[in-house]
């Protein structure tokens, strides 16, 4: 076993940076942790580049990683998936997506006559207040979703994707009476038969309603009676509360502290139903620097880190006592190029931008060969991908033909639009996407194109994405689809607000693509669905309803004595599957 004092008298340029970091990171928790952590050690260091600035499900915050991941530890979804019975080569569990397993439903029937779904809701869960799970949490969360009083509609979305009636408007308000039509309307769908049963109706048959409800991060189910304790005349449904102070549900996990911008502490849920957690404490620590990051690990008073660098991810597979996991799931980095802003309202100019991108050495530089072009819209690993062919590629002759038919020739004229070049990215990832919007900039200005560079922190960002829409142009490598459908993709991403889109952050309208996914997503027929998802995918490629750049691998690093690292589309890793 390796002692804190044999291993920072082995490095003494370094003691004083480490003394004052883990002091932060760690509080009183750690002075009991010893070495890499021993077999019998119940708490967890987890150094993260940001902790959770929010945790309401439908809240500003729920596109950032960070915060789901921190949402992942505390709200129960209703459905999820079986684990694959033999890790991958990187020692990562993965889901077995066409297994759906109960989790605060014990099961579910379906009626195609009526197209109609039971729900069985397990019983016997407790949450960290003590309250006893029934029908009436579900039937908050879903009324909570047609009442949208905070930043974004996320539950209602899923709903309205899955064709349940009465989830059909895009109309959100706490207005009373406007929350009163809401709750008629939800009874259109959705009913309470008794304590532990409840129905939802479909408009017509639809596959994505399982799919859905096994989106944790967006239909996972609140402690009603909690949330209630924290409603206000101006917030019946608690957003402030559970976007400021705690996300009260059935999880594996309790949340003890929360300092913004800092850290985030959580409590092992003893009363858990699916049994307590192996790991009692579990802290998210701040650390922005990725160097930091890896000495505190090193040092073993961290026993988990992310969101390094590919080449940082090499030296550590070097280090004693520490491993790297991965695996190549959802995750991609995309530009988007906002059609509510001139100039990128032009096609021509998003097509020479896509022509002028330097993919090959955003992949060598920014990700050391270990990412490969992404050539759709939607990742490569999900059902229905297509290809887009004959593709876009490194061509500046290209480029420079279209800036010139774009009106632009050689970039003259775009000086004039200095402040929507900007090249907006989270200031906090600096580390992975500085190397990128680097070779971005010096690609684009060789042709003509005045980009500089705007780094954000990541809560404005992320407000300014799924809130305000207003990123004018911008990296982004924090967006997936956790629903595993191409279809879902496309609706969340592309689809107008007025079809049912949720997080269109480029305000991309095709009426085409539209009116194509309203048919699809109830087509039975999976080769007649597919037919459409290509097409779909096809315009998107097209209008570049965003520029796709690169698919890459999710990788974590973590002491190689903690074990049952286990993916799913969210990227959220869950504490409750880790042990030591």
């Amino acid at each position: 076993m390796r002692f804190m004092s044999k291993h920072h008298s082995a490095d003494p340029a370094s003691r004083p940076i480490r003394r004052r970091l883990l002091t932060a990171a760690a509080g009183t928790v750690l002075s009991t942790m010893v070495g890499l952590g021993a077999a019998h050690a119940s708490s967890l260091l987890f150094l993260v580049e940001d902790v959770p600035s929010g945790l309401d499900l439908d809240g500003p915050s729920i596109a950032i990683p960070t915060s789901q991941l921190g949402m992942a530890q505390l709200i129960e979804p209703l459905i999820a998936y079986e684990k694959k019975a033999e890790p991958n080569e990187d020692g990562v569990f993965m889901p077995d997506f066409t297994k759906p397993v109960g989790r605060l439903l014990e099961s579910w029937d379906y009626d195609p006559a009526t197209v109609t779904w039971t729900l069985h809701v397990r019983k016997g869960v407790k949450s960290c207040a003590g309250n006893t799970l029934t029908a009436d949490d579900l039937m908050y969360t879903f009324e909570r979703s047609l009442n949208v009083g905070s930043a974004v509609p996320n539950g209602w979305f899923l709903l309205n994707m899955a064709g349940v009636k009465g989830y059909t408007s895009d109309v959100f308000s706490t207005d009373p009476a406007v929350a009163t039509a809401a709750k008629k309307r939800m009874h259109e769908g959705i009913n309470k038969v008794d304590d532990y049963t409840v129905t939802i109706q479909q408009e017509k048959p639809n596959p994505l309603l399982l799919v859905n409800l096994a989106v944790g991060n967006s239909q996972g189910i609140y402690d009603s009676k909690e949330m209630k304790k924290h409603a206000t005349e101006k917030d019946p449904f608690s957003y402030d509360y559970a976007n400021n102070v705690n996300a009260p549900s059935f999880g594996p996990y309790c949340l003890e502290s929360w300092t913004k911008n800092s850290e985030i502490r959580f409590k092992a849920n003893p009363d858990y139903y699916r049994g307590k957690a192996a790991i009692e404490t579990a802290i998210f620590k701040k650390v922005p620097q990725g160097g930091n990051r890896i000495s505190i690990l090193r040092s073993g008073q961290a026993q988990l880190i992310q969101s390094m660098t590919p080449n940082q991810y090499d030296s550590i597979r070097k280090m004693p006592g520490l491993k790297v996991s991965g695996v190549t799931g959802n995750e991609g980095l995309f530009v988007v190029m906002n059609f509510n802003t001139p100039p990128f309202d032009n096609i021509k100019l998003r097509q020479a931008i896509a022509y002028a991108m330097p993919y090959q050495r955003i992949i060598d530089v920014g990700y050391s060969g270990q990412a490969k072009q992404w050539e759709s819209v939607v990742p490569s690993s999900y059902p229905s991908f297509v290809k887009h062919e004959p593709g876009y590629t490194y061509d500046v002759e290209k480029a420079k033909a279209l800036l010139a038919e774009a009106g632009y020739p050689d970039g003259k004229g775009l000086e004039d639009f200095a402040e929507q070049f900007k090249l907006t990215y989270v200031a906090e990832k600096e580390t992975t996407l500085g190397p990128v919007v680097n070779q971005i900039r010096t690609a684009l200005t060789g042709v003509g194109i005045p980009v500089t560079l705007d780094p954000i922190p990541q809560t404005q960002y992320g407000d300014r994405q799924i809130v305000k829409k207003d990123l004018a142009f911008a990296v982004n490598d924090q967006e997936k689809p956790i629903g595993v459908d191409s279809g879902y993709a496309m609706q969340l991403f592309f689809v107008s607000k007025e079809a049912g889109g949720l997080n269109n952050m480029m305000n991309y309208k095709n009426k085409e693509l539209d009116d194509t996914w309203a048919k699809a997503r109830i087509e039975p027929d999976t080769a007649k669905r597919d037919a459409m998802l290509a097409d779909m995918q096809g315009w998107l490629m097209r209008d570049l309803g965003w520029l796709p750049l690169v698919e890459f691998k999710t990788q974590w690093a973590h002491s190689d004595k903690l074990k049952g690292l286990t993916w799913n589309p969210s990227n959220a890793v869950l504490i409750y599957d880790l042990h030591y």
